[in-house]
């Protein structure tokens, strides 16, 4: 599926509009975040942010590592 899409003026910016099966396939509509990230083919768009997923990685193996500190911390 190849879309070419079209920059346009939104205030004082530019801004492309995408078709609403794009939206679909990417699972986001109005108001939710798209993150552009740079790959060897060029960039992606993509509902997932691959910054916060390796932080909440980071939190989870913390989270088992310190399982008996946290469940008295909770008490």
């Amino acid at each position: 599926m190849i879309n070419s899409l079209k920059i346009t003026t939104v205030g004082n910016s530019a801004g492309v509009v995408l078709p609403r099966e794009l939206l679909e396939r990417l699972r986001v509509g109005k108001g939710d975040v798209l993150y552009a990230i740079e790959t060897e083919n060029g960039l992606e768009l993509s509902a997932y942010d691959p910054e916060f997923a390796e932080q909440m990685d980071a939190a989870v193996t913390i989270m088992r590592e310190n399982r008996d500190v946290l469940r008295k911390l909770a008490l």
